[in-house]
């Protein structure tokens, strides 16, 4: 994907759409949780992909789980910390589950066409998403900073309509 807060402009876009069904904590941190691979790859100069087994769905289905039960444990602290943003949600363990992984899966998704060292469905070698062309880049840089931008519009309405309600 690109630079690793790119992911925050879907992540906050689709998280404030599915609002209703996913936990948003769980989904902001999923979003970006697996680029700590990148990161220490780049930081402790390891001889390994930049993008390895956790940008798989194998891999990010376990630092998914992982996520998904230290999330279920932090609930309660998360949901004072979005409280005060107006962003306070009261939903079952299941909303973290399934926004632990669908933010996961949605980073693979976006970072798939752009890394040809990206194998999405290891244990096979294969990237059937990566794409060389230029415009691709672009096109999935362009839809992370839209949707960021469309995500703050979506929480400023949120903010309006709960102002209005007595």
């Amino acid at each position: 994907m690109p630079f690793t807060p790119f992911h925050l402009g879907p992540a906050l876009f689709f998280g404030l759409l599915l609002f209703r069904y996913i936990n948003f904590p769980t989904f902001l941190i999923a979003s970006v949780i697996v680029d700590i691979e990148p990161f220490l790859v780049l930081f402790l100069g390891l001889d390994y992909p930049l993008h390895g087994f956790f940008h798989s769905f194998l891999g990010g289905s376990i630092v998914a789980i992982a996520l998904s039960l230290v999330m279920i444990r932090l609930n309660d602290k998360t949901q004072e910390l979005v409280s005060s943003l107006k962003l306070g949600q009261n939903l079952s363990t299941k909303s973290i589950w399934l926004a632990s992984f669908s933010g996961i899966y949605l980073h693979i998704l976006f970072d798939s066409p752009l890394y040809s060292d990206i194998e999405p469905f290891y244990p096979l070698s294969v990237n059937p998403f990566y794409n060389e062309a230029m415009f691709i880049g672009f096109s999935i840089y362009a839809i992370c900073v839209l949707t960021f931008f469309a995500g703050f519009l979506i929480y400023g309405y949120r903010l309006i309509k709960m102002r209005k309600k007595p």
